[in-house]
């Protein structure tokens, strides 16, 4: 069923200790809606400028990620941001951020995008993000993602809008901030309580937790042997996840938690392909049976039998 995304398509500058690249693309919405069209269609609503390929835009069509809302501003370029990682990928350094265009990003939602079943704001001001769920009267599950800055800066704002959403997806240190607690589950109940039904906390290598009000599944990362750029992968990470939920077809009021696992677990696949190469050059030659196979090979890894194994105990005890 239909997805809409709204978010950054941006050009990245991007070092790593594996390799450099210069301009490539990049955007929170990128991300998403490339991660995404592996499991259902996407609507895109984003901005970009006058600096903009055309080939990025062939691409994403090729992908099947409708770009109707995708605006071009002739008078200015592209979200632009420059970082770099050493070798502990978790830790980025930001060395610079030109918001050129995106910075007077107002969204307008296509009329035909209106009756969007699945609705995920990604990181943007959140009073932009209540302004989207104004536009989509009716969807079935609506997710957002916010960052430190929006925490820290508008708080009241972003409370008002989390009150509104059935799902957010935040990294640790976000849950930390947002909840004012370092204890995850303890933030986690304090979140919950602010509004959404679910929290999925993401936490890069380590994998990503879900909460509800009475139960937590947690997934590990995919182990791999090479990462050259985790740079999106949190958003192709919340891509996977709507994507699956979309394609699924559920209900907010009364999705199966069983179900919202396995769409962590789709994540967190997807995203695993994501940090393989550069930008969003895996999912260039990226095959849903590859997704697939990768799926099951999950669920090995942590798949076991239930049973207790007998435990010698001590004399005495």
């Amino acid at each position: 069923m239909s997805l809409l995304v709204v978010g950054s398509v941006a050009y990245d500058s991007v070092e790593t200790p594996f390799g450099k690249r210069e301009r490539t693309l990049g955007g929170s919405a990128t991300f998403f809606s490339t991660a995404a069209s592996y499991f259902t269609p996407v609507r895109l609503v984003a901005v970009v400028g006058r600096d903009f390929g055309s080939e990025h835009i062939e691409f994403l069509k090729t992908r099947g990620v409708d770009v109707q809302g995708l605006s071009i501003q002739r008078e200015g370029d592209t979200f632009f941001w420059r970082g770099k990682y050493n070798f502990n990928l978790n830790d980025c350094q930001t060395l610079e951020t030109k918001l050129n265009v995106f910075e007077s990003f107002r969204p307008q939602i296509p009329e035909n995008y209106k009756d969007s079943a699945y609705v995920f704001l990604a990181n943007i001001d959140p009073e932009l993000q209540l302004s989207v769920l104004k536009q989509v009267p009716h969807p079935k599950l609506t997710a957002l993602d916010t960052m430190n800055f929006w925490i820290a800066n508008k708080r009241p704002e972003l409370l008002t809008t989390l009150a509104k959403v059935d799902m957010v997806l935040i990294n640790d240190a976000e849950a930390r901030a947002l909840a004012d607690e370092y204890n995850l589950v303890s933030a986690a109940k304090k979140i919950l309580s602010y509004g959404p039904k679910y929290l999925v906390v993401k936490q890069g290598e380590y994998g990503a937790l879900l909460f509800s009000a009475s139960e937590v599944f947690r997934a590990p990362a995919f182990p791999l042997e090479s990462v050259f750029d985790p740079t999106g992968a949190g958003d192709a990470f919340a891509g996977g996840l709507m994507g699956y939920i979309a394609q699924l077809g559920a209900d907010a009021r009364h999705v199966d938690f069983n179900e919202l696992k396995k769409a962590v677990v789709a994540g967190s696949v997807v995203a695993s392909f994501a940090v393989e190469q550069f930008s969003i050059d895996r999912f260039r030659t990226l095959k849903t049976e590859e997704i697939a196979q990768r799926f099951r090979l999950f669920h090995g890894l942590t798949h076991f039998d239930d049973v207790l194994p007998t435990v010698n105990r001590p004399a005495g005890l």
